[in-house]
């Protein structure tokens, strides 16, 4: 049968049958205790195999063409679960140095005490990685586009990298969504997502999940059922639910984006802008050849003088909120949130100045959102 397009399995996939009413959704299963006699699988809430988690697992499995799938609690239990999966005492693991600020921390303030050896890039290009390659590496971690700079990282690269040294590829896909970025077909392993992200897309879903090979998903199954993070009955069926508008949404992200992106890009308040849809972004040009839509998320930095915090207490439609991928704009600061938690050193170090801001840009018409823009300038 001829694979289906992604709007298509966003919607179908995984889908339970509602066998007794004939109903257009999946039903939802809020049993926590299920029959084992003569029963294949034996059904427990905490080995991921409940229906409702079922569904989840084959729908993610199928966006990034993957065999397998697993949904968990949150994003960061997604990306914990799956680096202890493949690593323990003695190992080494390589990461991009422009990382998620809670699994950047999550590797600072745990691995030392795991005896997990740890070493990040100083940059992106597939030279930077191989030259912190040790003989006890296990793993290769990236995430692209970055949070917050959306700097692009060559994934084909980095995975052929990967398998050059037998190390087991990882990705963080949370902001391309499966939709803008297919990285197990460029080579990667494993691809990682915060659900509570676009795959959630509505700021009231907090959930992870993770694709890959049926063998690497066994692997990571062995150890999520010990340390605990698996996602509810109910959390499960809102997240189907919200994945099937997925496609529809990022498309909408992307184009809301790439006109923001243009007109901030031409702003005499505006000091820098960072999108990889923009021809002045450093890595255009890979973006465009590994991508299929250049994402719903950009960041930029106001000119010296402009206060950024007054900047976003003067916004009426956008929302200076925690988080983003939601349909509504939202913009943070990530000095003071997303990245609080790296010392004043470490956020120089990988460019994130207290004038930048990150807007997760949603669907609304975005003449509106320039208006809520221009206006919240004029005040300050």
């Amino acid at each position: 049968m001829t694979k289906k397009g992604k709007h298509t399995i966003c919607i179908h996939e995984g889908e339970i049958k509602d066998t007794q009413f004939g109903g257009a959704v999946s039903p939802i299963f809020m049993a926590s205790s299920y029959e084992y006699l003569d029963a294949d699988p034996m059904r427990y809430p905490r080995y991921f195999n409940t229906p409702n988690q079922e569904v989840l697992g084959k729908k993610i499995a199928a966006l990034e063409n993957a065999e397998a799938g697993l949904p968990f609690a949150s994003g960061m239990a997604a990306i914990s679960t799956t680096l202890l999966a493949f690593l323990s005492k003695g190992d080494h693991i390589v990461l991009t140095n422009e990382i998620y600020g809670g699994a950047f921390n999550f590797v600072v303030e745990e691995f030392d005490k795991m005896g997990i050896e740890y070493s990040f890039t100083d940059g992106v290009d597939v030279a930077d990685f191989e030259a912190k390659i040790k003989p006890n590496t296990k793993v290769v971690y990236i995430e692209t586009p970055s949070n917050p700079l959306l700097t692009i990282t060559d994934v084909k690269a980095v995975a052929d990298l990967a398998k050059k040294h037998g190390l087991v590829s990882m990705i963080d896909n949370t902001f391309a969504s499966p939709i803008n970025l297919s990285p197990l077909d460029l080579g990667m392993d494993i691809a990682i997502h915060s659900a509570t992200k676009y795959l959630g897309g509505h700021s009231d879903i907090l959930a992870g999940l993770v694709a890959g090979s049926s063998a690497h998903i066994n692997t990571i199954f062995q150890k999520g059922k010990n340390l605990g993070g698996n996602l509810s009955h109910m959390i499960s069926y809102l997240l189907e639910r919200s994945i099937k508008t997925l496609a529809l949404r990022v498309e909408k992200h992307n184009t809301n984006a790439q006109a923001m992106a243009e007109y901030l890009e031409k702003h005499q308040a505006i000091a820098k802008v960072y999108y990889p849809g923009l021809e002045s972004h450093t890595n255009h040009n890979i973006a465009k050849e590994q991508m299929h839509g250049f994402g719903g998320m950009l960041s930029f930095e106001l000119n010296v003088g402009i206060d950024a915090v007054s900047f976003q207490k003067n916004l009426k439609l956008i929302k200076p909120s925690l988080s983003l991928a939601g349909v509504e704009s939202t913009m943070l600061q990530p000095a003071i949130t997303s990245h609080a938690l790296l010392t004043p050193e470490q956020r120089k170090a990988v460019g994130i100045s207290d004038s930048l801001l990150r807007f997760s840009v949603g669907i609304e018409d975005v003449e509106d959102l320039i208006a809520d823009i221009e206006q919240a300038l004029k005040r300050i």
